[in-house]
């Protein structure tokens, strides 16, 4: 008793040996068989592989065997594998700290940096601006008051009006 893809074979060298050409072939016997062209081609040229090789029809067509694996875990193996990943998880976590505790030391030694240098810094930085504002107004100046080199007088009615707006924000925001 012969394959499918035996006979399929048989059939598609007779059809080419009796001058038609193989592609027509395949097309023909894919129509007889009620199959798609590319199962016929498949089947064709496996079986030819199969000669080509001298295996048996059947057999195995992998070039290397498979390896085996086992058809149970046992529980033993269970928690094997369970210990195995608690373990990679222990030692993520470890990775974890010790990166966390390099970049504290790093943020440790610049704000230590920074600190430092403000002093002298901000120490400048005033000397400009007793340079620029020999009266000592420290406060930054509105861009309206700018042009005029004159500040507004405060007055009470306008803090009560500023403390009014103050409590509406407020209220509004609860």
């Amino acid at each position: 008793m012969s394959t499918k893809a035996e006979q399929t074979y048989e059939r598609i060298n007779g059809l080419v040996d009796g001058g038609m050409k193989k592609a027509d072939a395949f097309k023909q016997l894919a129509e007889e068989y009620g199959q798609p062209v590319t199962s016929v081609r498949g089947a064709y040229y496996g079986h030819k592989r199969v000669l080509e090789r001298g295996d048996e029809p059947g057999g195995s067509s992998r070039s290397t065997p498979r390896r085996s694996r086992k058809r149970e875990t046992t529980t033993q193996d269970a928690v094997a594998s369970a210990v195995a990943t608690l373990r990679g998880a222990i030692d993520s976590i470890e990775s974890e700290l010790e990166t966390a505790r390099e970049r504290a030391a790093e943020a440790q030694a610049e704000y230590d940096a920074m600190q430092a240098a403000a002093g002298g810094r901000i120490e400048e930085i005033r000397a400009k601006i007793a340079v620029l504002d020999p009266e000592g107004n420290d406060e930054p100046s509105s861009p309206a008051s700018s042009d005029s080199g004159a500040k507004e007088p405060t007055t009470a009615s306008s803090k009560t009006d500023a403390g009014k707006t103050a409590a509406r924000k407020g209220a509004k925001r609860s």
